[in-house]
């Protein structure tokens, strides 16, 4: 499986940076820090739309 690491991205649970990989399993992007292993998953059907002042945001992951 081919990960993809998010530069910048700091983990929600053990505030480790450069440790997020994305990967993409039976159509569903997750994200999972490599070094305490917290998952995050997004279904590609449906997508929560959130606006931040400030900020240009493509999706939201949630645990």
């Amino acid at each position: 499986m081919k990960k993809r690491f998010i530069a910048g991205a700091i983990c929600p649970k053990c505030k480790a940076i450069d440790t997020m990989a994305l990967t993409k399993e039976n159509n569903v992007e997750k994200v999972t820090c490599v070094s305490c292993g917290v998952q995050m998953a997004q279904p590609e059907a449906h997508v929560e739309k959130e606006v931040r002042a400030q900020e240009q945001v493509i999706g939201v992951f949630k645990p």
